[in-house]
């Protein structure tokens, strides 16, 4: 490995930082998106019986506790729960806005790898090849077809291990990619689910009260239903 490295000219090692580079963002994202992913159907269901109930406390506290990007649009809604479907709709709209450069942080990076380690080989090779030409033309202008093959090949080493960090990590882009477009689908869920329950339940209690005004009416002055007369 350090013989090639050192075959193929300094520009190698810059190659090399850039496959390190690229695997540390690639475990560093993987482990960050495996550790965000939730199942958000048993959240919400979980969810919906604490809001049923109107605990909301402990609702705040389950989305408090749980990690990941989809928790917290969740608890920036159920927070201002009492604000209007309008009003909750910009409310995840923002949350979740604000959390996309989360989900995409180094991506930016890898997708750079991805295009300049080509580039960079290409130069190594170009380097290489003039360095060539410029011992041969040293030499008087003579030399062999072995000396010539021998520089050709020092020089091709940059460009192949340009490929063999770019192909890695553009592959690993677009795999990151997708899982953040994944829970960016979960964000948008969430979001919408949870503000159709707060207000379909709220839509429910108003139902109700609408229905009953008199045993409300009576129930927020403290007073059970008026007894009926009893004939002595």
């Amino acid at each position: 490995m350090i013989d090639l490295i050192e075959k193929g000219g300094p520009l190698m090692w810059l190659l090399l930082g850039c496959s390190i580079l690229t695997v540390a963002i690639s475990l560093e994202r993987y482990f960050h998106f495996h550790r965000a992913r939730i199942d958000v159907g048993d959240l919400l269901h979980g969810l919906r019986n604490l809001v049923r109930n109107r605990n909301y406390a402990e609702a705040l506290h389950e989305c408090a506790g749980t990690p990941g990007p989809v928790a917290r649009v969740i608890h920036s809604a159920l927070i201002r729960h009492d604000s209007p479907r309008t009003e909750l709709k910009e409310i995840v709209q923002e949350s979740g806005q604000l959390e996309v450069p989360k989900l995409e942080k180094y991506l930016a990076v890898l997708l750079s790898v991805a295009y300049v380690a080509p580039l960079i080989g290409l130069l190594g090779t170009i380097l290489g090849l003039v360095n060539t030409f410029v011992q041969v033309n040293a030499a008087g202008g003579y030399a062999t077809a072995t000396e010539i093959s021998k520089g050709v090949y020092t020089s091709l080493i940059s460009s192949a291990a340009g490929l063999m960090v770019a192909i890695p990590a553009f592959v690993l882009y677009s795999f990151l990619r997708a899982y953040a477009k994944t829970l960016m689908h979960d964000m948008e869920r969430a979001g919408i689910e949870i503000v159709n329950i707060i207000c379909d339940l709220r839509k429910e209690r108003s139902d109700i009260i609408a229905m009953n005004p008199g045993r409300a009416g009576n129930d927020k002055d403290g007073e059970g239903p008026a007894a009926a007369p009893v004939n002595s």
